[in-house]
């Protein structure tokens, strides 16, 4: 049996993949194409979610168990294969491809091709540029200011402060 899955990003309009992979491929298999096909660095944390129809996560596919609750099933990448956790056109799943941010791929089942047998994923076309995959922000810049853009010293018709003006006991100053 041969998924055909449609991949896109919800962050931008103009990516998509459309691949093909054998249901006895592992979610591991899955990782590493798409790896490879969006130009992505493994850093190790990156995950898979297999969703519902309202893209709320029903299984969680991790790269290693991190010491998950005892009461969570926890299914690992390499050793999960895609048909264990699906088996229906229009499954959802998500791919989590920045794990710092936790950005995601969506995905769906596009088709089922029973009776066809496929030793590797081949991607069958792709739309567009993959998301950076590392965003990082930018640095907030603060211009050093100038004697022009400093306010005057005599701000409050005062040069300093009277002793008493100030609250000690809110600012926990032992004296």
């Amino acid at each position: 049996m041969v998924y055909k899955i449609t991949v896109a990003s919800g962050e931008t309009d103009d990516f998509a993949l459309l691949l093909r992979i054998d249901a006895d491929a592992t979610f591991g298999d899955l990782h590493r194409f798409l790896l490879q096909e969006c130009g992505y660095l493994d850093f190790g944390n990156h995950r898979f979610y297999v969703c519902n129809e309202d893209w709320q996560p029903e299984y969680r596919i991790v790269q290693t168990d991190t010491g998950s609750s005892s009461d969570e099933d926890v299914y690992l990448m390499d050793s999960t294969t895609l048909s264990d956790l699906i088996d229906d056109e229009g499954q959802r799943l998500a791919y989590r491809f920045d794990p710092e941010s936790k950005r995601l791929l969506l995905m769906e089942i596009t088709e089922i091709m029973f009776g066809k047998d496929l030793p590797e994923p081949v991607l069958r076309k792709r739309i567009g540029e993959a998301p950076t995959q590392i965003v990082v922000e930018e640095e907030i810049v603060v211009p050093k200011t100038t004697a022009d853009d400093t306010m005057e010293e005599n701000f409050y018709g005062d040069d300093g402060y009277e002793e008493g003006e100030i609250d000690e006991e809110g600012f926990d100053v032992v004296g």
